[in-house]
């Protein structure tokens, strides 16, 4: 009978592991390898290893893992959940720990061991994984274990989203660009993994005891285990980090398999062929790209058609123009004559280096450039625009969106819409009577833009151009839906194990990616919206699968210029030349550096902290040695040096904060009921001065909790239940710890089902469900609470002062206070009192700053959303970066009593909130300078309904709608660029009005002089005093 050895496999996400022992359980072999995304034939390569080395073994053999269950199944073999694989190794290995944290290649889990296990995982995102970690390192140029490698010598943690890859690249993309140490980034994304992991897995279970790290990340990046040590405030005693962490689920699995019957050698190699041979039945697929290869090459010359004129550099003497596109993941360089021919372009891949790289271009192009050929004027714009129009002293940047604009137009007068997909970034214009109408950006997300494409390319081991083509060739797409593309990760897999192939999935990508840009970012429900002039642009257009997928959904021919990924570059160089013919000095000549002032340029790059304002904006200094500085990380104009004017404009958001939160609390001694704690979050953002100074007249000293910040929210951390709640109930876990720690050992926070209705004709005053009962989930997830012996009152309260006086005399909770009833009216009435008088100084407010900017000829922006939204740390100091920018800010509640909305309206309207908000976006409609930003908190599932309504009632009147996602990533680059885009829209706008409004008067001037000559001519042959009157009074007119 021959020896039995025993074999355990784990079939991971990205990599499987095999671990062999013997009957003593002693280790013989193991094995570790990425199976980029082909498990079937990685597994079956393994088994084949397994063969031949012991070939005079009979085996058993259990699976684990994600990615195990279909080949146990099919090779008819015994198949251990992970957890329980777990379970049975850290109990041999490892018994004292108390909590697993492990981290696989797309999975991530959190194990709590004790009286019974609980194993938290993560659903379908892959964010905080080891491919979250690929992804990242890739974005910096170098590998996993490089990353490690740069954070070992780091100094300043940004904040970084880690729920999904694309979600960090557009963080990380400006950081890099701005000109932030990779160092830091590093550091920063194994932050962003710790985090994720913490507050998304643990949902307000703390991590205690002793903490075991497993899994392929944890065990070969230290700098990893290290951000979760500090986060963890672990002991030396307090981690576990066992030997060969990476393969102790596979160990677990070969224990396992001791307890089944073994296989032999000859009936497991039968098995392996039949598993290479099998194919799974397939769904049905998409239309293929091109149906016969004519189809194709008819494509190819249409699209070739569409070129920008060009001349030969070599053999030109002038004036020239140069542009300079600094995108989020490449560079490109345009040169173009008087007449917009292109005389030069580059176009590079940043590499996370973008003023290395366009230096690099412009050495390049000056190396080439003819003496007699005059650079007048020079501009940038794109992500780096600030930063290369600072360091290359150029003379101009624009907003890509206007950039891009101004190309197409060039390009296509006609054109009615402009989609432009970039490495990080999907932008689409529309463009009606010739102007700017509406401009949509992805708004925090970049999936489906090319980084991704051509990230999914690599880990598959082929190039983009390799992987386009087998597009193309593709005769049956899979269907990968239209859900973000980080959520299709396990979708590719399971097409792969059905037999499709490369080229099946590339082109169910293009695909995808599109149906991603029409419904998540263009939000278009009519394809014919788009109009028939569509021009396509961005470097992913050079995609022709894309390009492909993109004409079969919208059912129309669209145009791709030859220079689609230029077009930045190439719009501001006409916007250089534009510029230039305005200067009355034409003999002026462009003070961008020359090539020596390139080769002896140096930055040096410095991180501190703002103390200009209360934002205390984290700032990156970039120093030239030319003498110039560039900052980055401001939210307003202090963080730059710069005091002028603009940082004095009204803002009310600035001044609702201090009148809201500005009340002096009793001194202690004159506080005859105590102290009493109230949380700054949530509704207490609307209703403070009510409570204030309701607890103030009843004898109680009341104590905020502080402000908030980026500690405040890792304060509450451990105790949030839920990754997918909104920003503002994260931050109140923080804010509960923040009143402990201020020795508080009685707090109110309750609960408000409803809030005051404003609007008569609303069908409801509802304050939304987190706002209701979120102090229930204080309650019970925030631990310090109970152990610390804190009186919690959070009871259910009407908002009437009748039905809240009785409430208030019954509470249990107040019984000890002995309230009569009279002081309990007497506080009501004066609460209620207060209350009002801070309604009415907002809307004072409000008019007053409509009034000052009619009056000063300004622009204002109306930021609208919910009360907490004036929170700095919940807004990221937008108000202070669009006061920078030259506009007034005023709120929606500061407004909404100046008008009514004409009703019905779409939606259900039962929220107060809401309500406000419509009103708003009327009286913004009816103003011609004032335009309306409405934040969204990342997760509100409430505020979904209004989106449409609102840009409904804002189109109505020709006004811009513009939609600001916010979370805990405070990365205003993306937003800058959606404000900056709206001022741009708001100006060309104005220009197109006053042409029309010129050709109007001519129009009418005309039509007067016929009717004044006829007039005068009638007046003078009929001499009669009330013919003569009548010309008077038409002069009079006229004047």
């Amino acid at each position: 009978m021959k020896e039995v050895i025993h074999v355990g496999i784990d079939v991971g996400s990205t990599t499987v592991k095999v671990v062999v022992m013997n009957e003593k359980q002693e280790v013989l072999y193991t094995t570790y390898k990425r199976h980029f995304s082909d498990t079937k034939n990685t597994v079956c390569n393994c088994l084949e290893e397994l063969t031949d080395t012991f070939q005079n073994y009979d085996m058993t053999i259990a699976l684990t893992g994600s990615g195990a269950l279909s080949v146990s199944e099919f090779l008819s073999l015994p198949f251990i959940q992970e957890v329980v694989a777990c379970k049975r190794t850290v109990e041999k290995y490892i018994p004292q720990t108390d909590v697993v944290i492990e981290l696989g290649g797309e999975d991530a889990k959190i194990i709590y061991f004790g009286r019974s296990i609980e194993q938290r995982m993560n659903g379908t995102c892959a964010g905080g994984t080891g491919a979250f970690l690929d992804q990242m390192a890739t974005l910096l140029n170098t590998t996993t274990p490089g990353l490690n490698e740069l954070a070992k010598n780091y100094n300043t943690i940004y904040p970084i989203a880690s729920r999904c890859g694309v979600f960090a690249k557009t963080d990380i993309q400006p950081l890099l660009n701005e000109g932030a140490a990779k160092e830091d980034i590093a550091a920063s994304i194994f932050q962003a993994v710790v985090n994720q992991t913490i507050s998304g897995l643990a949902c307000g279970r703390p991590i205690r005891g002793k903490v075991a790290f497993l899994g392929g990340p944890l065990s070969y990046l230290s700098e990893l285990r290290k951000r979760f040590i500090e986060t963890l405030e672990l002991k030396p005693d307090e981690i576990i980090i066992p030997e060969d962490a990476h393969l102790l689920v596979a160990k677990g699995a070969t224990l396992d398999s001791m307890n089944y019957k073994p296989i032999s050698i000859e009936k497991l190699k039968s098995k392996i062929e039949l598993l290479k041979n099998y194919h799974d039945t397939t769904e049905d697929s998409l239309k293929p790209l091109f149906t016969i290869e004519n189809e194709y090459k008819e494509f190819k010359e249409r699209h070739s058609k569409h070129t920008v004129p060009k001349r030969d550099l070599a053999k030109f003497n002038g004036n020239c123009f140069l542009g300079i596109d600094a995108g989020s993941t490449t560079s490109k360089i345009a040169l173009i004559d008087v007449e917009g021919n292109l005389l030069y372009s580059a176009y590079k891949n940043n590499e996370g280096k973008p003023l290395q790289t366009v230096i690099s271009m412009l050495k390049d192009l000056y190396s080439v450039l003819p003496k007699k050929a005059i650079i007048r004027y020079a501009g940038s714009t794109g992500y780096g625009e600030k930063l290369m129009q600072t360091a290359l002293s150029l003379e101009m940047g624009e907003i890509e969106t206007i950039a891009h604009y101004t190309a197409a137009k060039k390009f296509m007068p006609n054109a009615t819409s402009i989609v432009d997909i970039g490495g990080q970034d999907m932008k689409y214009i529309k463009i009606k009577n010739g102007a700017i109408d509406n401009i949509m950006l992805n708004e925090a997300c970049s999936s489906g833009c090319g980084s991704f494409i051509e990230t999914f390319a690599k880990s598959l081991n082929l190039k983009i151009d390799e992987f386009v083509e087998e597009a193309i060739k593709s005769n049956r797409p899979v269907d990968l839906g239209s859900r973000c593309t980080v959520f299709m990760n396990s979708k590719i897999k399971q097409a792969q194990k059905e037999g499709y192939k490369v080229g099946d999935i590339s082109a169910g990508l293009s695909y995808s990616v599109i149906k991603n840009a029409i419904q998540k970012v263009m939000k278009i429900r009519d394809v014919e919206t788009l109009g028939d002039s569509i021009v396509v642009q961005g470097g992913t257009f050079y995609n022709d699968a894309v390009l492909r997928a993109f004409e079969l959904i919208v059912g129309k021919e669209v145009i791709r210029p030859d220079i689609a990924g230029l077009m930045g570059a190439y719009g501001i160089a006409v916007l250089a030349k534009e510029e230039f013919d305005t200067k009355k000095d034409k003999d002026y000549v462009s003070q961008i550096i020359n090539n020596e002032e390139l080769d002896n340029l140096k930055v040096t790059v410095v991180h501190t902290r703002c103390h200009g304002c209360e934002n205390k904006c984290l700032l990156t200094i970039n120093e030239f040695s030319t003498g110039k500085r560039f900052i980055t990380g401001n939210r307003c104009e202090r963080g730059a040096g710069i005091e002028n004017s603009k940082t004095q404009l009204p803002n009310i958001y600035k001044y609702k904060y201090q009148r809201l939160f500005g009340y002096k609390s009793l001194a202690e001694e004159d506080a005859k009921r105590g102290t009493i704690g109230i949380p700054r979050v949530l509704n207490i953002y609307e209703d403070y001065p009510f409570w204030f100074t309701l607890f103030t007249n009843l004898g109680f000293r009341v104590v905020l909790s502080e402000k908030s910040d980026r500690k405040t929210y890792e304060k509450g951390m451990e105790s949030m239940p839920s990754e997918s709640v909104c920003y503002p109930a994260k931050l109140s876990h923080g804010h509960i710890i923040s009143l402990i720690n201020q020795g508080i050992k009685t707090i109110f926070y309750p609960c408000m089902m409803y809030s005051r209705q404003e609007d008569k004709e609303a069908n409801n005053k509802y304050n939304c469900p987190i706002v209701i009962s979120y102090s229930e989930v204080l309650k019970n997830n925030v631990e310090e609470l109970n152990t610390q012996g804190i009186k919690f009152i959070n009871p259910f309260l009407p908002f009437d002062k009748q039905g809240l006086v009785k409430r208030l005399y019954e509470l249990e909770d107040f019984k000890e206070y002995g309230f009569t009833k009279k002081e309990l009216k007497e506080a009501v009435q004066k609460a209620e009192e207060e209350y009002q008088r801070y309604k009415a100084d907002i809307r004072q407010k409000g008019e007053e700053t409509i009034k000052y900017i009619k009056e000063n000829n300004l622009k204002g922006i109306v930021l609208s959303g919910r009360p907490y939204h004036i929170d700095p740390e919940i807004n990221h100091g937008i108000d202070t970066m669009i006061t920078s920018l030259g506009l007034c800010v005023l709120s929606e509640d500061s407004i909404a009593h100046l008008s009514t909305v004409e009703r019905p309206i779409r939606v259900v309207d039962q929220w107060v909130f809401h309500s406000r908000l419509y009103r708003a976006a009327d009286v913004v409609g009816r103003n011609d300078n004032l335009e309306l930003v409405q934040l969204n908190s990342f997760g509100c599932g409430v505020d979904a309904v209004t989106t449409d309504q609102v840009e409904e009632i804002l189109s109505s009147f020709g006004k811009m709608y513009t939609l600001i996602k916010i979370d805990e990533v405070n990365n205003l680059g993306a937003i800058r660029i959606r404000i900056r885009s709206l001022i741009a829209s708001m100006n060309k706008r104005k220009v197109v009005q006053e042409k029309c409004s010129r050709r109007l008067w001519n129009t009418e001037s005309r039509i007067h002089k016929r009717n004044e000559k006829w007039l005068y001519n009638t007046c003078a042959t009929n001499v009669s005093s009330t013919l003569w009157n009548v010309w008077s009074c038409f002069k009079i007119w006229r004047i």
